[in-house]
This record gives C-alpha cells, sequence and structure tokens, in this order.
C-alpha cells in the first residue's frame, strides 16, 4: 500500500489559525508546531486552499503518555474570487505556517484621476 494514502487517511487536527486583512489581501497564520518544512503541503484546487502537516518524527520508540490527539493538521478554506490565488506566498518558521494571499488588481483600492472636460 502507498505511504501517501496511508497517511491522508490518518486523523488530524484543524490547526489554530487567524487572518488579518489589508488592502492588498489577507495574511494567514496557522500554528503548527512540530511540523518540519518538508512534511507541509499546501494545495489550491478551485477556490479551495488545504494546508496539511505531518509531525516530525522525534523518537522511533513507543510513545508512553501522549495528548496529541493526531501526528497530522489538516485545514481547507475557500478563497474569494477578490483573491489571486496563483500569487501565494508562504514562509514557516518557529511552528507558525505563513501565507500572504494577494488581492487580485482589479478588487485592489485605486485612485481615479479627474480630467478636465
Amino acid at each position: 500500500m502507498n505511504s501517501t494514502l496511508t497517511n491522508s487517511a490518518a486523523p488530524a487536527v484543524s490547526p489554530r489559525v487567524d487572518v488579518f486583512e489589508d488592502e492588498n489581501g489577507l495574511t494567514l497564520l496557522a500554528d503548527m508546531p512540530g511540523v518540519p518544512r518538508d512534511k507541509l503541503t499546501i494545495d489550491v484546487d478551485g477556490d479551495t486552499l488545504r494546508i496539511e502537516g505531518e509531525l516530525g518524527e522525534s523518537e522511533p520508540a513507543q510513545p508512553l503518555h501522549t495528548e496529541m490527539p493526531a501526528a497530522r493538521y489538516r485545514r481547507a478554506f475557500t478563497l474569494s474570487r477578490e483573491l489571486d490565488s496563483s500569487r501565494i506566498q508562504a514562509e514557516s518558521r518557529d511552528g507558525v505556517l505563513k501565507l500572504r494571499i494577494p488581492k487580485r488588481e482589479q478588487a485592489q483600492p485605486r485612485r481615479i484621476e479627474i480630467v478636465t472636460a
């Protein structure tokens, strides 16, 4: 069996997320402690943004006690049409995934020049 299929069927926790909006777009901050950068996946399919992360393995031994219900984070968001999903930028630092989702140019505020007739 393909390990990718096995892992994707594992129970997942929804990471806590803060979303901030400014005139140029959205910033999404997702708490994903213990997830190494190479175990993060960010996908856009149509208007759906999905983030997934798998916890890094710290010890090969059997755990004696664990309070983490799953070894995977998973969350999905519906993107509005005013956002430009082709220009999403992502970075991960100190257990926080930061996504910058810019607005389409048509959706950004702009100043209209007044011409004298």
